[in-house]
């Protein structure tokens, strides 16, 4: 076993997710609406990846395996992309921007209150 095997999180053969993660993506993808799956080619540092998208632009990322990132969508009848292909979609980036807009007033309100 190399040093990092016991911190990857894909299960052996690139076969797909361990079954807490498919659980996870299944329970985003139930809870959410206009779901769509963008596939992240493996780096060096993680194995395939596959991010989730809602239609508001939230979105998840868990390690899936070569595999497993179709098959999954595949399950839960959900539209795939190659982000290499595709790029992210603009709302993930409009939800994040979002997000640092409001983690930056919620740290200028706690500086005014506390002056």
């Amino acid at each position: 076993m190399g040093l990092l095997d016991r911190f990857r999180r894909s299960a052996p053969g690139g076969r797909g997710p361990e079954a807490s993660d498919a659980r996870y993506l299944a329970d985003w993808v139930r809870t959410h609406t206009g779901v769509e799956a963008y596939v992240e080619p493996k780096t060096t540092v993680t194995d395939v990846t596959v991010v989730l998208v809602a239609a508001d632009g939230e979105w998840t990322r868990r390690v899936v395996g070569e595999r497993g990132a179709r098959q999954l969508a595949g399950r839960l009848r959900i539209p795939v992309y190659d982000v290499r292909r595709t790029g992210y979609p603009q709302r993930m980036r409009d939800f994040d921007a979002r997000r640092r807009i409001e983690r930056r007033r919620a740290v200028e309100n706690d500086l005014r209150d506390h002056r």
